[in-house]
């Protein structure tokens, strides 16, 4: 999350690592749909999600982490360059082979336990259906399992985002002015990369959610810099507030969210477009962007947020948060099995007690043995 005040940009704030784990959590739970346990994630109390957490966080890890690179006078730049594209291979690697082991989970339960239904859900069925435009599209990532998509678009907006930070450096206002465009011909004229074989485009649409992954580099950079991108101020703290409160409500209350979505429906009807009036996620409409810009903005000003995370209660989610790459595949993978599981046992909150708290505890235990490899190394420790 933003900053809340200058400082030495070697300082690392405890806030992101355990907001992006905690992101991490909610994502794995949510992935595994039908648990007792996804109505306590982050969606359920509000019109965004962990999804736009994570690419908010990511856009600020990418600006902390490769911001210095890109700074005038730029004497790193190609060193810069290569390694936010090798970054960006390794995503592209990585959701690979979780789209290889989604497959192989889905054969596997259909072949061991006669379980065929995996086959038939998360896009799996183009495989057999048209297997060779499928396997066209699964390497140009045109063709993206359910699931096991927001890694294609992490990878192209890493891929792209050296031009953004030079900018940001220069001018974050007109890097911010173009993005917000760009958001804007997207949603108006439902501007997409394609799906292939499938019709349509991409769930998580690169040119609407570039936008959020702007705006965590612009935050990223201001932080690398010792200052806030968007300075404290009580009356935006005030508006946050109001408007989190809004989509409480609404999210809760089944009368506040009927008269909130019938006030939408009256906007629409007098000519407001539907990227204002409509919750569309793969073009993040105004509605879920405001959601998590609004938290984000709350959380990154309130000291009391800081302070918890800084807490050694919350060094499991810092860790799980530090090791996100490994920790998400990792994550991804076991709910490909959850759901094997779960379309044979069906609603029991014991077993899916069992997989969620069996698969969190795997990703830490990952997140830990990740966190020595380099020291290990280092120290020359087999």
């Amino acid at each position: 999350m933003p900053d809340t005040g200058p400082r030495p940009p070697s300082i690392r704030d405890a806030r992101l690592d355990v907001l992006r784990g905690l992101a991490l959590v909610m994502i794995f739970i949510n992935h595994i749909p039908g648990t007792m346990w996804e109505h306590w994630t982050s969606r359920n109390f509000g019109f965004s999600d962990a999804a736009e957490a994570f690419v908010l966080m990511s856009g600020i890890s990418a600006g902390l982490a490769y911001g210095t690179a890109f700074r005038p006078p730029m004497q790193q730049f190609w060193s810069g360059l290569a390694r936010v594209w090798r970054r960006a291979w390794t995503l592209y690697l990585v959701h690979l082979a979780v789209t290889v082991w989604a497959l192989g989970i889905a054969a596997f339960f259909a072949v061991a336990f006669n379980l065929p239904d995996l086959l038939h859900r998360n896009a799996v069925n183009w495989l057999y259906q048209d297997p060779l435009r499928f396997l066209i599209g699964l390497p140009l990532l045109t063709h993206q399992l359910g699931y096991a998509n927001i890694l294609p678009l992490y990878a192209v907006l890493l891929f792209v985002s050296p031009p953004a930070i030079i900018l940001a450096w220069r001018s974050p206002r007109l890097l911010l002015a173009l993005s917000l465009l760009l958001w804007l011909v997207a949603a108006q004229f439902r501007v997409t990369l394609p799906n292939y074989p499938m019709p349509g485009g991409w769930f998580f649409n690169p040119f609407s959610w570039q936008l959020l992954f702007v705006i965590g580099l612009l935050t990223g950079i201001a932080f690398k810099d010792g200052r806030r991108f968007v300075p404290v101020r009580l009356w935006l703290q005030l508006l946050a507030g109001a408007y989190l409160l809004l989509a409480l409500l609404a999210a809760r209350i089944d009368a506040v969210g009927s008269t909130f979505g019938h006030s939408l429906w009256l906007l629409q009807e007098l000519g407001a477009p539907r990227w204002i009036t409509v919750f569309d996620k793969s073009f993040l409409h105004l509605p879920r962007l405001l959601h998590i810009l609004a938290l984000a903005y709350l959380l990154s000003t309130l000291p009391v947020v800081a302070r918890a995370c800084a807490h050694r209660a919350a060094a499991p989610l810092a860790l799980l948060g530090q090791q996100a790459l490994p920790v998400f595949a990792l994550g991804s993978v076991l709910c490909y099995i959850g759901q094997g599981i779960k379309s044979h046992t069906g609603q029991d909150p014991v077993i899916d007690t069992a997989l969620i708290l069996t698969g969190l505890a795997l990703q830490y235990a990952l997140a830990r043995a990740r966190s020595r490899w380099p020291r290990d190394a280092v120290a020359g420790k087999p």
